[in-house]
């Protein structure tokens, strides 16, 4: 399955660091989710569901969830999973390691009068330096467009630009679509 979104490529990377894997089955991912939020008060609450209905997912009298309830639990349980060792792969990322980067989009960008600025799909992988991979991790708090806008600044820089050897006079670049993008540590 391809990634489409940025975002989608950020939680790739960090799934890669967790050193244990998330809970599979729906009671283990509810007893989780219960001790997270103290109280099955709370993730029933979180859920939708009734307080009545994650006790029994917790003593194991309901096995196999709905789809829609399925879906939700997964993505509340993977979010919470190991915030810690998210972070610390967040924080090497930004402070001596850096991201690679392998992207196919669609990139336009605004440089000066008499330039070709025509906007292109292009193949990339690529080594981004710590700073950029702490704005676009800072981005990922703020929503899908700054990450793009972020991924776009760094591609400005060590692609277009190439740490400032080359292009100086490029103001913009713009990710029009993209076709796939992953990251790595």
């Amino acid at each position: 399955m391809a990634t489409k979104t940025v975002g989608e490529g950020l939680d790739n990377v960090l799934d890669k660091a967790l050193t244990r894997p998330v809970p599979k089955t729906a009671g283990a991912q509810m007893r989780f989710l219960v001790k997270q939020l103290k109280g099955t008060k709370e993730a029933a609450s979180l859920l939708g569901i009734s307080q009545r209905t994650v006790e029994r997912y917790v003593k194991g009298d309901i096995k196999k969830p709905r789809p829609d309830l399925a879906a939700r639990l997964y993505t509340e349980t993977h979010t919470r999973w190991q915030p810690k060792v998210k972070d610390r792969a967040k924080k090497t990322a930004a402070t001596s390691q850096g991201l690679m980067i392998d992207v196919r989009a669609r990139l336009g960008y605004e440089a000066p009068a008499g330039t070709t600025d025509e906007a292109r799909e292009r193949s990339l992988t690529l080594a981004l330096p710590p700073h950029h991979a702490e704005q676009i991790f800072a981005a990922q708090e703020r929503g899908e467009s700054h990450m793009r806008q972020a991924v776009a600044e760094a591609l400005k820089e060590v692609y277009f630009q190439q740490s400032g050897t080359r292009a100086a006079s490029l103001e913009e670049v713009r990710m029009l679509t993209i076709e796939h993008i992953e990251f790595g540590l």
